[in-house]
């Protein structure tokens, strides 16, 4: 359930709400809304008296959560959420955020000559693999922290957030010291024991919808990270499979205005992943921001036809270049900027 406070509520009645919530066994997060706050209540309520609560000095009303997601809901926070991409951007407002690099990180002069050419064409993060999950285990499968450190030094070199993928409980420590946004992959979406450990850092996550995951999972598992106490929660979507043949994944853009509708997280599309083909993610990046998404997480290589992982589905810094100025045009159709 959600207590919506009075708009004159005072910094003392608010306090006394989470004191009652708590006394009921409840887990309280408070939100500071433009009119006015909500103390969100989270558990098991069939217990609580919420006549102890609707009474107290400075409560509205309190009003039932139906969604099964609580705190990632749009009924506890009707306002977008912006979530902080590293000290100097963020994903959600007006902004589009642009994220792009190699899947993974594969040298020192690779990563470096990317991760320059992405913010010459304005991208404000910078994404790639240290530690990459493989169906085959004989593929490359990162540079582990040596990769870490070289994504730390591209970010000491141009400003960008680093944005990177943590594969289990024992990694978020390791990559948090590095990384501005932890990654959660599409395999680990049902890895609840590691959402919960992200849910208790204090570096953003980055969340990807899992290839077989309906939107209620996906918010759920947003939810998970939220409920361990981090509230900086990123969605990504990068498709989901079906069918098709033509395509790696089949990109659903459709979930934008779904999780528009449902969350107050922001969305970013990635559509390297998305499609598995690098002519196809111009089209799609201007498809996902006419569509609403906050932000794009592009694969972006100097080699693609080198690259250790995912050339097929990188785009060339170039390309990157072109468009980013095509989307620029529909962001200023739809009130965003970039």
């Amino acid at each position: 359930m959600i207590v919506v406070m009075q708009s004159d509520a005072t910094e003392n009645d608010i306090e006394h709400v989470v004191e009652l919530v708590r006394s009921f066994g409840l887990r309280d997060h408070v939100i500071v809304g433009t009119d006015r706050t909500v103390v969100a209540a989270i558990g098991d309520k069939r217990d609580v008296d919420t006549s102890a609560i609707e009474t107290a000095p400075g409560v509205d009303r309190v009003v039932p959560i139906l969604a099964p997601y609580k705190v990632a809901s749009r009924e506890v926070k009707p306002e977008p959420s912006e979530i902080p991409l590293g000290p100097h951007a963020v994903v959600g407002g007006t902004r589009l955020a642009i994220i792009a690099g190699p899947c993974s990180v594969e040298s020192r002069s690779q990563l470096l000559e990317i991760a320059h050419a992405v913010r010459e064409a304005g991208a404000v993060g910078l994404r790639g693999g240290a530690f990459k999950p493989r169906t085959d285990p004989y593929k490359f499968r990162g540079l582990g922290e040596q990769g870490l450190e070289l994504l730390a030094e591209a970010r000491e070199q141009t400003g960008l957030a680093v944005v990177t993928e943590v594969m289990s409980i024992a990694q978020v420590e390791l990559v948090s010291r590095y990384a501005d946004v932890l990654q959660i992959g599409t395999r680990n979406m049902h890895n609840f024991n590691l959402l919960s450990a992200c849910g208790q850092s204090e570096r953003s996550v980055l969340l990807k919808r899992g290839w077989s995951a309906t939107l209620s999972e996906f918010l759920l598992a947003a939810e998970y990270i939220i409920n361990g106490g981090n509230h900086n929660v990123i969605l990504c979507e990068r498709g989901i499979r079906t069918h098709e043949t033509y395509v790696r994944n089949t990109l659903p853009l459709a979930i934008v205005p779904a999780v528009k509708r449902e969350s107050h997280l922001p969305i970013v599309i990635d559509p390297s992943q998305g499609t598995g083909h690098a002519y196809m993610v111009p089209a799609m990046c201007r498809a996902a921001i006419a569509a609403g998404a906050d932000g794009l997480l592009i694969e972006v290589h100097h080699e693609p036809e080198r690259a250790l992982t995912d050339g097929a589905q990188s785009i060339t810094p170039e390309v990157l270049v072109r468009t980013i100025q095509e989307i620029k045009q529909i962001a200023a159709a739809v009130g965003r900027t970039v």
